[in-house]
């Protein structure tokens, strides 16, 4: 596929799918590396085009330069938008009570704290990046280790072949002190993605080195 073909496809991705304003986004390819660029209404926004555009098979790469500008009414001070995402955590049933912090500057929310889980980690950026006023999330979270490196390299070995999206003999598993490194080559950012999800869902898990190649 060439550059101007899938420049096409993401355009078209865009165009179909109503949580974006394909409009006003400008979509460019080099490489099979997309960048998106222009104006969004809503960080939320901003993070389903980028998921969108991952999507689409044949691009290896993203920039996401989207700029966020709010629409009028909808700008929040800091600290409305401190408890607002306070409250989203406090109700929120995957996100451990009391395990998460909020601090808010200019609009971005920065989550920090402990976790047993990446899926609780993931929860609360979701319970956050859709409130109003927010402008962007740094999820600083630290998802605690428990369980030896054999134990969650052989759980994450298992994932991956039990997995229907992703063909595990193309991916290595390395395991040291919690961390692990993901290295090959996956068909598409949907494959990458899935490898990445199963290699967080192993217990002792704290951080992913995704170091896999999207070769079409």
């Amino acid at each position: 596929m060439t550059d101007t073909q899938l420049q096409q496809e993401v355009m078209r991705a865009l165009e179909w799918d109503p949580r974006v304003e394909a409009s006003e986004i400008g979509v460019t390819v080099e490489n099979s590396v997309v960048t998106l660029r222009g104006q969004v209404h809503t960080f939320s926004e901003k993070a389903d085009a980028e998921r969108i555009t991952l999507r689409v098979y044949g691009v290896k790469g993203l920039a996401n330069d989207l700029e966020v500008r709010l629409v009028k009414g909808a700008e929040r001070t800091d600290s409305d938008v401190a408890q607002a995402a306070a409250t989203a955590l406090a109700w929120n049933t995957q996100v451990p009570a009391k395990a998460v912090t909020v601090s808010v500057t200019n609009g971005w929310v920065t989550l920090r704290g402990d976790v047993d889980w990446d899926y609780q980690r993931g929860a609360a950026t979701r319970a956050v990046r859709d409130l109003s006023g927010v402008q962007g999330v740094s999820n600083l979270i630290v998802v605690k280790p428990h369980a030896s490196a054999v134990d969650v390299k052989t759980k994450i070995e298992d994932a991956l072949r039990r997995s229907a999206e992703v063909d595990a003999r193309r991916i290595n598993v390395r395991v040291a002190d919690g961390q692990v490194t993901l290295t090959g080559n996956v068909r598409s950012w949907v494959e990458r993605a899935e490898a990445r999800r199963a290699a967080w869902a192993a217990p002792g898990v704290k951080d992913v080195q995704d170091q896999m190649a999207v070769v079409p």
